[in-house]
């Protein structure tokens, strides 16, 4: 593998990593949220968390473009802290983070609902306040479906395109990605080039998809049992 390719993967799966991380917390947070909410309106906010799954990503782009620009309110308050997000290599984190967030939430959700209430409710009548309760009995039981989450987000992050473009832009070795240097190498004719990156992209998502797959077989036994 040349430098150049190589800078290339390990920015893509930095990019990735980050993205991931990113949005861990809120989501796993989400999760839990929307597991034990059994009130009215929780299923419009699943709608609402959902949407990137279905809208086009350049659709997803365009809004994050709109909101981070300068002449917005978030634009001039970032500009005042003298902080830059679009065309850098930060927009593409945020833009794969947001493509991201509704795998994470939607695996994670259903792991928490896994989890028998009753268990919970030994533990608060033991001591452990609610947090407490999350942290021992909670997340030690839904950890595979928080883990399976985070593995479809780092790969959904992966293979981001449409809403990185227009956030971030194309600018090799600033904020392309593996999936943005493909398509670059596709419309100038270097379909070699282009091919050998797409070899490249279907390894690394086969490794993430096969290890998703061995969590939620595992996960899968587990409920079976």
């Amino acid at each position: 593998m040349d430098e150049g390719l190589t800078g290339l993967v390990l920015f893509t799966v930095v990019v990735a990593a980050l993205s991931t991380a990113l949005i861990l917390v809120p989501g796993v947070a989400a999760a839990y949220a929307l597991a034990r909410w059994k009130g009215p309106g929780r299923g419009v906010v699943e709608t609402v968390l959902a949407l990137p799954l279905v809208l086009p990503p350049t659709a997803v782009g365009l809004v994050l473009l709109e909101l981070l620009a300068r002449d917005s309110m978030l634009g001039r308050w970032l500009d005042r802290l003298g902080v830059e997000v679009v065309f850098t290599p930060k927009a593409v984190v945020l833009a794969s983070a947001v493509m991201a967030f509704p795998l994470l939430v939607r695996s994670a959700r259903a792991g928490f609902e896994e989890v028998d209430p009753r268990l919970v409710a030994v533990a608060r009548t033991l001591g452990d306040t609610r947090v407490r309760a999350f942290f021992r009995v909670t997340l030690p039981l839904a950890w595979r479906g928080v883990l399976t989450g985070a593995l479809l987000a780092f790969s959904r992050a992966l293979g981001e395109f449409g809403a990185t473009v227009l956030v971030a832009g194309n600018i090799p070795g600033h904020t392309q990605t593996l999936s943005l240097a493909i398509f670059q190498r596709t419309q100038t004719g270097q379909d070699a080039e282009a091919l050998k990156l797409a070899g490249v992209a279907v390894v690394l998502a086969f490794g993430v998809m096969y290890v998703t797959e061995v969590v939620t077989r595992r996960r899968g036994a587990r409920g079976l049992a």
